[in-house]
Formats: structure tokens, sequence, C-alpha cells
């Protein structure tokens, strides 16, 4: 134990909080990093480490890339906090991070003098009709199963949305012997038109052969229905089936498991709570950090990298990470600074490369906008039973931000604190007010950005820089 603060606090142990703090160690810093899961990965290498022989097929290669990064960052000498949970960020008397983080044995306060913030992506909330039944889930939290499990659904099983993560799944489904009964992709023809002047690029990124491959092991094992335009679950109590419109044509499958994917967005509570400037971006039809080419944020000394940062995977997260971290090594440990130019040069080529073809991603699975929204009866926030038609009457009568929405409603009040519910409410309120996202705003996100208990606040525990390596002066 010192009563000098961490050099660098990383909330997240994906592949941009492990890249980080790997390099980080490298130069001496002390660091700590702080993952809600009981093992690294992240979401992308979630259970990377557990010898399953038998998964290491289903799963694929670029999952089983991870297992040398995790191995490298438990080598690293970082300290370690695995099952924590962050849930509040402030700033001490001498401009310290101070960062509160629930732990299964109480709360603790850790002390740092910079802060990385690696949390990645979640799904972007997919608000269709009986999205609330029981058997319905979200693909992320289906491949989150049969990553950490090796768990798969039972009976008849449907995909539906869009992005590269529904494809993937598919094809783990259908080597794992899953039998789907259908994929139903929700990306507009149009779509294909709009990200023809991308294609170049895309065609020369390792992105186009690997995604070719995918869609023709999934279209050789199941049936794969474009152009859907409408979705909705169906059941009394329970998902029974799904009907769609493909082509003008109203259909229905008979099915038990419905899988929602509308591609990921950036987790952005955490770094909004810390007061970083954030933007939104009209390609990507989310909220995004303003970041500068290191990842530092509009707060001093408060970096943001992976998928946090921006959707552009697994990848380019390592890169990003490690340039974030070059960065912070430069500004504190400048004896060891040399090395961080030639570093910096090398991660910037690799993360270039990386996001070669993105962009024609991006743009074919945007999603439309009859998904991001929904009709009025659809709930839209799931902790507080708030419907789009309560949301667009409460902006009718002059609401003109979530914030205002939240009041008159409890919209965004809930356990997961808007981040099931944020981008649909406030396209909810762009779109009844003719106003631009931007304008309309976030939500105001303010600790405890996580559940935390009263009691656990109040015995909650300080410790400054305590492993990890000896702080540098």
């Amino acid at each position: 134990m010192t009563d000098k603060p961490i050099d660098l606090i990383i909330v997240g142990a994906g592949p941009a909080g492990m890249s980080a703090a790997i390099e980080a160690r490298r130069a001496g810093l002390s660091v700590c990093v702080i993952d809600e899961g009981i093992g690294v990965g992240g979401q992308i290498y979630r259970s990377v480490l557990k010898e399953r022989p038998e998964l290491a097929s289903i799963l694929g290669r670029d999952y089983l890339a991870g297992q040398e990064l995790a191995r490298e960052f438990l080598a690293s000498g970082s300290d370690y906090l695995a099952t924590g949970t962050v849930f509040m960020i402030e700033r001490d008397d001498s401009d310290d991070f101070l960062v509160g983080v629930t732990l299964p044995d109480g709360a603790l306060q850790l002390r740092g003098r910079y802060l990385l913030i690696a949390t990645g992506a979640l799904e972007r909330p997919f608000p269709v009709r009986g999205w609330t039944l029981p058997g319905v889930m979200t693909a992320g939290a289906a491949q989150t199963m049969l990553k950490s499990s090796g768990t798969v659904p039972s009976g008849r099983i449907c995909l539906a949305g869009s992005g590269p993560l529904l494809f993937l799944l598919a094809v783990q489904y259908i080597r794992a012997g899953v039998e789907i009964t259908a994929v139903l992709d929700t990306t507009p023809w149009s779509n294909w038109l709009g990200a023809v002047p991308f294609l170049p690029a895309f065609m020369t990124s390792r992105y186009m052969w690997k995604g070719m491959k995918l869609l023709r092991e999934v279209a050789s094992h199941t049936p794969v229905i474009r152009g859907v335009s409408a979705l909705e679950a169906l059941g009394d109590g329970r998902l029974n089936g799904v009907r769609y419109v493909a082509g003008g044509k109203e259909k229905r499958l008979d099915v038990d498991t419905l899988l929602l994917h509308l591609g990921a967005v950036p987790q952005v509570n955490l770094a909004m709570s810390a007061g970083a400037r954030h933007h939104w971006n009209d390609k990507r039809l989310a909220f995004e950090p303003i970041l500068d080419e290191w990842g530092e944020t509009s707060v001093e000394r408060l970096f943001v990298a992976g998928d946090s940062a921006g959707i552009d995977g697994a990848e380019a997260a390592v890169w990003r990470g490690i340039l974030a971290a070059s960065q912070i090594v430069k500004t504190v440990h400048c004896a060891k600074a040399g090395i961080c130019p030639d570093r910096q040069k090398q991660a910037r080529a690799e993360l270039r490369k990386t996001l070669r073809g993105r962009r024609f991603l991006d743009r074919l699975y945007r999603p439309p906008v009859n998904f991001r929204t929904s009709a009025d009866d659809v709930i839209v926030c799931r902790c507080e039973e708030v419907s789009a038609g309560e949301v667009r009457s409460i902006a009718a009568g002059g609401a003109i931000g979530p914030n205002q929405v939240k009041a008159f409603s409890r919209a965004g009040m809930g356990p997961c604190q808007g981040r099931m519910c944020g981008l649909t409410i406030c396209e909810l309120i762009a779109e009844q007010t003719g106003s631009h996202p931007q304008a309309v705003g976030y939500m105001n996100i303010r600790a405890p950005v996580k559940p935390v208990r009263l009691g656990e606040i109040a015995r909650m525990r300080e410790e400054g820089g305590h492993a990890g390596g000896e702080p540098q002066d």
C-alpha cells in the first residue's frame, strides 16, 4: 500500500484494456485493471482461457487469437480486479481520479493519475412488438452463453436483424449442430447502393473474404430471408412465433427462440458521467466521445479506447489501447518516452490497415429508422415500462430532450440507466420535434452509474497505488 496514486486505472479487460495495460507496464507504470467479468477477455474474448477443445472449432480463429493477448496481460504485473463494477468517477483536490468500485467483498475507492475507459460496446436497442416476451433475446446475449458455458437454446430458433455479429452467431450455431429455422435479414436493399462508393477499399480488406465465407456457410445450411421490412414477436406469455414482411408479403414462422441484433454502439455512460464531451455520429447513428488522435477526451487525462470510442472491432481496439497507453507513458514517464514515437507510428499504421473497409460495413448495416424507433404501443424503456407513444406524447407537449422525458415518465431511471433505451428515446424525440439528435442530446448520466448499496458506499475503503508496479514520480 502506498499513498501515491496509481499511474493508470483501466476500466475494462477486453482487447483495448489488456493491450493498454501491457504497454503501460512495459514502461514501468503502475496499472490497475477493473472488469465486471469473472475472467479476462471482455465480451469479444469472454472465457478465452478456458480449456475447451470442443468449442475451438465452433468459435473460430478470431476468438482463439485472444488467448495470447490474455496470457500476456495476466503476466504483465498489472493489478487485476475481476468481478468489479465501476459506479463512480470523480476528481479529488489534487486532481487525481477517484474511482468507486464494487466487489463481492465490498466497495473500494481507487485513486489514479490517468484513467482509461475501455468498456466496449453494447447492442443497439431493437424495439419491435413482442421484444419483451420470454424467448426473445439479443444475439449478443446468446453468444455470451455460448462462449461462457457452451450453452445454446433448444427448440426452433430464428435470428433477425442485421450486422456481422448476426451472421457470425449463425455460423457458430451451425458448427455447434444447432438447426436454425431462418435468418431474417433486415438490411434494406437501398443500403447496398449506398455502400458501393466504399466497395474498393472493402475489397482490399480482410473483412471481405471473412464476410463472404460467413455468408456462404450460413446460406448453405439455413434459409436467409433478405429485405425484411417489418418484424413482430408473437406469443401470449411466451414467444411462439415471428411475423415478418419481406417483398411486400407478410409471413409467419413458428419459433421458440428469437435472437435479435441491430448492430452495436459504444458504451458511453461511464465517460459521460465523468464529463467527457460526446457528439452524434450521423454515419453510425450513435453518440461517441470526442477524442484526440491518442484517445484523450475533453477531460484532461481521461482516455477512451476500443469500441467505447467507436465500433471498429477487436483488432482496432488493440491498437487504440496501445496508442492511448503510449501517450500516457510519454507524458508520465518521460525517462522512457523515447520508445513512444516509433511505437505510436507503428500503432497508427496498423490501425489504418485494420480500419480499411469499415466504412463499407458501416454504410451497409446502417439500421433503418423504422427499426430504431417503433410503433406507439411498443415498450421502449423496459425497466420502467414506458412506451414509444408515451415518449412521443411528452415530446409533443414541449419536452425537448431525454431528461425532460425522464422527469415525466421515469424512462431511463431503471437499473440499466438508459443503456437499453437512451438512443431510442433520443431518436423518438428528434422524430417528434423535427430536431437533430445532437440538439436533442443524451440523458444526464450521474453517479452511481451502476446500482450500488448505500451500505457499500458507507463502508467504502480507499486504496492508492497498491499493486501493478510502483507509481512513477
